[in-house]
């Protein structure tokens, strides 16, 4: 009975950090934290984690992930200005438009292994990106701007604060989706794929099948960050479909620890912070060493990315979260 409550109470600890942590992210506003940037952070955290779904925890490596994210980014924002939807049905229908998409490109990929599969979605995702380009609905090479925000349940979303809260939220239930996902029967059977796809086939498990469905959940969260994105900045641009963003979120994921489930959250916010703040750190190394090349730091947002990611493979192949969780795991051994 002691051992049976101990591993119940075992069970709960990630639950309570999680609730601690989304506690703190609560608290952020009132500490004096720009409620765009944290919502920002927040969006790119949830494609980080619906990527993350399927390469850390299915081992598919997609190189065209960016085409989910665009899509929703410019079905939901094309919803809430021209058809004029309410806030919760732009970003159901950001989400459900780039699972279908997902679906599409699914059952075109999924038949392919390794970098034929991931080459294959390469090449969609660059289709649907000129798509993008040429169609009238998405503004072209000006995007698709003055997004309005309008109200979620009755609560004015042209307040950020107000925003902040409903983001969040958005955020926790997608991250909620995804850990019961990881932790359910079927979570265990991509894990299984993942480690040993053959055996998984001699199981008697239909691997296609759990393959595509995993790719359509994940294009569909990632379809839900891409809209929220679209509610928060306004607009949507060709940046949200092009194939460097898909490069970003395997940067994201790879920094912040693969397979691990706060690993992506980790990565979204250092990327996003060297995106927006990298000047402001230039500037202030400038002023500390007196070296002038600082200043220019803030236009090289790709080489310190690439740095970060070759100090990463080189000391922290699992990621952040990754090797930490590997060095609490060696001092727990420890007698």
């Amino acid at each position: 009975m002691t051992a049976l409550v101990s591993t119940s109470k075992a069970s709960l600890n990630p639950i309570y950090g999680y609730a601690l942590l989304f506690g703190a992210i609560a608290l952020l506003p009132a500490l004096g934290v720009y409620p765009i940037f944290v919502m920002k952070v927040l969006c790119f955290a949830l494609f980080a984690c619906a990527f993350n779904l399927l390469v850390g925890f299915t081992g598919l490596l997609s190189f065209g992930h960016a085409a989910f994210l665009g899509t929703a980014a410019y079905g939901a924002g094309h919803a809430l200005k021209v058809w004029g939807f309410s806030a919760p049905a732009g970003l159901i229908f950001g989400a459900l438009a780039a699972g279908g998409v997902g679906l599409v490109i699914g059952l075109l990929a999924i038949k392919r292994a390794g970098i034929y599969f991931s080459m294959i979605t390469l090449a969609l995702s660059q289709m649907l990106y000129f798509f993008f380009l040429q169609a009238s609905f998405t503004g072209g090479e000006d995007g698709l701007q003055s997004v309005p925000r309008g109200s979620f349940l009755g609560l004015d979303l042209n307040n950020d604060l107000t925003l902040y809260y409903v983001v969040l939220g958005v955020f926790i239930a997608g991250f909620w989706l995804i850990y019961r996902t990881v932790h359910s029967p079927f979570g265990q059977v991509l894990t299984s794929i993942r480690e040993n796809e053959p055996r998984a086939i001699s199981l008697g498990y239909d691997v296609d099948r759990f393959k595509l469905l995993a790719f359509v959940l994940s294009a569909t969260l990632a379809g839900l960050a891409g809209a929220t994105k679209t509610l928060v900045l306004g607009f949507a641009t060709l940046t949200d479909a092009v194939w460097t963003t898909s490069g970003l979120v395997i940067l994201m994921t790879l920094v912040g620890g693969m397979g691990t489930l706060v690993g992506p959250m980790v990565g979204a916010l250092i990327i996003i912070a060297l995106e927006n703040k990298i000047g402001d750190l230039g500037k202030a190394l400038a002023d500390l060493t007196g070296v002038n090349w600082f200043n220019g730091l803030g236009e090289s947002v790709s080489l310190v990315t690439g740095l970060i990611f070759i100090v990463c493979v080189l000391a922290f192949r699992r990621g952040v979260v990754g090797e930490a969780i590997a060095l609490w795991d060696k001092a727990r051994a420890k007698p």
